[in-house]
């Protein structure tokens, strides 16, 4: 049975998700502000975080900030705001993906399914590790680093930079990488894997403004040149 951590500080609202989410088999700790729910994580951990971006007190960016600092536990954004420059600011802090109010039930369980479904399992298959333009990834340790230094990447970015490297000097479109690291059943924006390719840019690439390692092919996508 998964664990899921709801923080939202709507009581009926909340009351209701909690709720739904119950019948469809889920554990679910419900708390109602940012700064407890952080606690709570911390204490008790969770495997999927629904975070309210706006909480009294610490609000959701702050929460999302900090849970990221030591985990990659999958986190699903709940938002009544609907600008993308909100949409954008969720995922470059860490977010898996984001749902705005007001959304149907059957849509946000189907989000919460396909996210499980996707973090359930990042495995030790293959050889392992890949190593190419001063870049190293060890699938076994979920670890990498970048010319010698340890650089820590969220669960997305790691899946994502490890798609590339196996695929290096192929350009990959950005439907295959959508699909094969978010899921065909992927309800967001697509602009999320621009924003991913950015924060992984900012940190393995020397000059993240004239990349040399993970380039864009207009029209195309995106490869990874050795």
């Amino acid at each position: 049975m998964s664990k899921l951590l709801l923080i939202e500080d709507e009581e009926s609202f909340g009351e209701a998700l909690e709720y739904q989410l119950q019948r469809e088999g889920y554990q679910v700790e419900r708390v109602m502000d940012g700064a407890a729910g952080l606690e709570k994580f911390k204490t008790d951990g969770a495997d999927l975080v629904l975070l309210d971006l706006m909480l009294p007190g610490m609000g959701g960016e702050e929460v999302c900030k900090e849970i990221r600092r030591s985990s990659n536990v999958p986190i699903i954004m709940l938002t009544a705001k609907d600008a993308e420059f909100d949409k954008v600011l969720g995922l470059e802090l860490g977010a898996d993906d984001y749902v705005t109010k007001p959304f149907s039930a059957r849509e946000l369980l189907a989000r919460v399914k396909a996210v499980l479904r996707r973090t359930s399992g990042i495995s030790a298959e293959g050889d392992g590790v890949l190593e190419a333009g001063g870049v190293r990834l060890d699938a076994d340790r979920f670890e990498v680093t970048v010319r010698g230094e340890h650089v820590h990447l969220p669960r997305k970015e790691f899946e994502l930079l490890e798609l590339l490297m196996e695929n290096a000097g192929r350009v990959l479109s950005r439907d295959t990488l959508i699909d094969r690291i978010w899921g065909s059943d992927y309800f967001g924006d697509s602009r999320t894997l621009d924003v991913h390719i950015k924060r992984l840019r900012a940190k393995c690439e020397e000059t993240p403004h004239e990349p040399a390692h993970l380039i864009t092919i207009r029209g195309l996508g995106y490869k990874f040149v050795p």
